[in-house]
């Protein structure tokens, strides 16, 4: 009986040396992938941050986000690695928004990786009346890994890189200045404060929901053991669709609820997609590819949805007047209880004529002038006579005008 104990008690310590070791192992790997000496497992901040997950309500909060975001783990995955970027960095996105497509912060951040309104267009997510690329998951997440890699090769380390996709290159640059080093535990001193706090418990926030996000035995042993099965093949399609095209339609051929559809579409912000240039992307449930090949065929619009933004003098018959529709019309299909109006207001006008032929040209109708026409296709008036070779701003009606570069 002794004997038996004695056994028992050595194999027991034997799986837990084991256990640790392994974990060891494991936290030390992501540790590497941000270019962190192993060392710094012995930081106690980040060891209280990793306590605090998986005993608290974080741990909820981290569960909840990661099987949220099941559809979106796969591919973000794959962009990371074709962009060589560890993938890993899936979790700046987590440390960013919680996975949330649509969040949006007090300073004007949005979408998964929190991209500030100039940073997005500086790599070429579009934000207009139509669209908010920033909460298109592939797009945003091609620009996140441009503008990583691009950080990765001004300061050499993925860490460094990491911390100024939060605080900022200048920053940075500023804090390894005064520090007279990049070392990560120089800049991390809470009394020198080199860089923010926030950026301080960012980067260890980071690291802990990799450490967890990506430990088989920790999501096992809490029955999430599903998550991993999900992070293995791709759940989203991109497909393409005209100009003008509405969700109903589209989901209507694939057999899909509309509403489901626009859950793989947050960056529209109606459910017709912008009515300028040829086509545009939208994403659909990947088993439902088969079935938009076979089913969606492209034909004449009956409309063309615009977005109207309400200006000083607008009224809804003028308005009306402009789009050549009535303004009960106008009423009826942006749901309005009376004709008053405000500055800014954003109304959906359906037009009766597509007003892009399938080479991009608008043709001019009575009371267009080279201002509404540039206003309504989000383009600017220089833009709009450089591409029509325009030497001033008169136009004929019938006259055929390039709107899409």
């Amino acid at each position: 009986m002794k004997y038996t104990v004695v056994m028992l008690f050595l194999l027991q310590s034997l799986f837990a040396a084991l256990t640790f070791n392994s974990n060891d192992q494991h936290e030390s790997r992501i540790l590497k992938s941000f270019d962190i000496d192993s060392s710094f497992l012995n930081d106690k901040v980040l060891a209280r941050t990793i306590k605090k997950y998986k005993v608290s309500h974080r741990k909820k909060t981290f569960f909840k986000s990661m099987d949220e975001a099941y559809l979106y783990i796969p591919i973000i995955k794959d962009i990371l690695t074709q962009s060589k970027i560890p993938s890993e960095f899936l979790f700046l996105a987590m440390a960013e928004s919680n996975f949330a497509i649509k969040a949006y912060s007090q300073k004007r951040a949005s979408g998964l990786w929190q991209f500030m309104p100039n940073t997005a267009k500086i790599h070429g997510l579009k934000i207009d009346s139509y669209v908010d690329e920033r909460r298109d998951v592939i797009k945003s997440t091609k620009a996140a890994a441009t503008y990583l890699n691009k950080l990765h090769k001004k300061f050499g380390k993925w860490y460094l890189a990491a911390m100024a996709y939060n605080c900022g290159e200048g920053r940075l640059q500023r804090a390894i200045k005064r520090a007279k080093s990049d070392d990560i535990k120089k800049l991390l001193d809470p009394k020198k404060a080199y860089i923010p706090k926030e950026t301080r418990l960012y980067v260890r926030k980071i690291l802990t929901l990799a450490i967890l996000g990506s430990d088989e035995r920790y999501l096992i042993r809490n029955r999430y053991a599903y998550i991993l099965n999900r992070s293995n093949a791709y759940s989203i399609a991109s497909i393409s669709v005209q100009s003008g095209e509405r969700l109903s339609r589209v989901a209507k051929s694939i057999n899909l609820p509309t509403k489901e559809l626009i859950k793989y579409n947050h960056h529209l912000k109606y459910d017709f997609v912008p009515p300028y240039g040829k086509n545009y992307t939208i994403y659909i449930p990947y088993d439902k590819l088969s079935a938009f090949k076979k089913y969606y065929k492209p034909k004449p619009l009956s409309n063309i949805y615009v977005v109207h933004t309400v200006k000083k003098g607008d009224n809804l018959s003028k308005i009306g007047s402009k789009y050549r529709i009535s303004y009960k019309k106008i009423m009826d299909f942006n749901h309005l209880k009376s004709s008053r109006l405000s500055l800014k207001q954003r109304l959906i006008i359906p037009v009766n004529t597509p007003p892009l032929t399938s080479d991009a040209l608008y043709v001019v109708r009575r009371g267009d002038t080279l201002s509404s026409i540039a206003r309504n296709f989000q383009i600017s008036i220089k833009d709009l006579k450089r591409m029509n070779e325009l030497a001033s701003s008169r136009i004929k009606i019938g006259a055929k005008l390039h709107v899409y570069d």
